[in-house]
């Protein structure tokens, strides 16, 4: 049995979309704090089960009879290490075989506020006694939605991350790529995978590809980091999330969020979606 905690999500969904193009629906358990969100999934055969990273006694009864768990990061940041916990000390209850972890991109060095907590809960798998597979993701292309059609509104894009690459792909190849270790029918024990996708973009290039898309004007201005937030807290955002934002770019210009190895293009199987294609769906809506 493959279990896939917060199958609700957008990662989730598509992890077990994928999943069902590999295993049959009687072998994978959807775990997902609402399950009124997934219910569509039990008509299929998949086991549908409540799951709250923060309510442990739920934790055991969606994990029972699951062999291979993918764990995937919750989204309380601050709280993640608790939870990712409570999730780990269920598997260990209920005899779970191996435990797949969603991480972030070189998470051991990187620069990154939000490595963190990835780093902790890496720790705490390692230190669990269950067989593990760490994937390392990196950004997913779904992150610049929202600032393609303000880039072409406002005819800039702003930020610091300065000439630094991002190997930026679809929340689809991720979820691809985690269904593929999933169900791989080879020793995933100890592995750890750097995801990204096969070219890495600065956010000129960004910039460059949304004018040619879109046949207007739009460039890109670097910042320094707190010219970029206060641009940021000028558009609306509250000052922390601002300043997350912002720091995050500047640890893109370090290259926190670029990786050439290509493990993901290798996991799927195929090349990754470029942002160009992201782009083109972003104005087409």
């Amino acid at each position: 049995m493959i279990g896939v905690t917060a199958a609700s999500g957008n990662l989730g969904r598509l992890v077990i979309e994928s999943l069902l193009r590999k295993v049959p629906a009687s072998e994978v358990v959807a775990a997902a704090r609402n399950t009124g969100k997934i219910a569509g999934l039990a008509a299929k055969g998949v086991a549908v089960r409540e799951a709250d990273y923060s309510k442990p006694d739920t934790l055991a009864r969606a994990l029972a009879g699951v062999d291979n768990l993918l764990l995937i990061s919750g989204s309380e940041v601050g709280r993640r290490v608790e939870q990712h916990k409570n999730v780990i000390a269920a598997a260990q209850k209920v005899g779970v075989k191996v435990i797949l972890y969603t991480s972030l991109l070189h998470c051991d060095s990187s620069p990154l506020l939000l490595r963190d907590e990835h780093l902790q809960t890496e720790a705490a798998i390692r230190s669990c006694g269950i067989p593990f597979a760490i994937l390392r993701n990196s950004w997913y292309n779904e992150n610049y939605l929202n600032a393609i059609g303000q880039a072409v509104k406002l005819g800039v894009h702003y930020g610091c991350a300065g000439e630094g690459r991002t190997s930026a792909a679809s929340r689809a190849d991720y979820a691809e790529a985690a269904a593929a270790v999933l169900a791989s029918k080879e020793n995933q024990a100890g592995k750890t995978y750097e995801l990204g996708g096969d070219e890495g973009f600065t956010l000129a290039q960004f910039a460059a590809e949304i004018a040619r898309q879109s046949g207007k004007p739009v460039r890109y201005e670097n910042l320094p980091e707190s010219d970029y937030k206060a641009v940021l807290v000028k558009a609306g955002l509250p000052e922390p999330v601002a300043g997350f934002f912002a720091a995050t770019d500047t640890g893109i210009s370090k290259g926190a969020l670029y990786d050439g190895s290509r493990q993901l293009h290798q996991l799927i199987g195929r090349a990754t979606t470029p942002i160009s294609a992201t782009i083109a769906k972003a104005l087409a809506a």
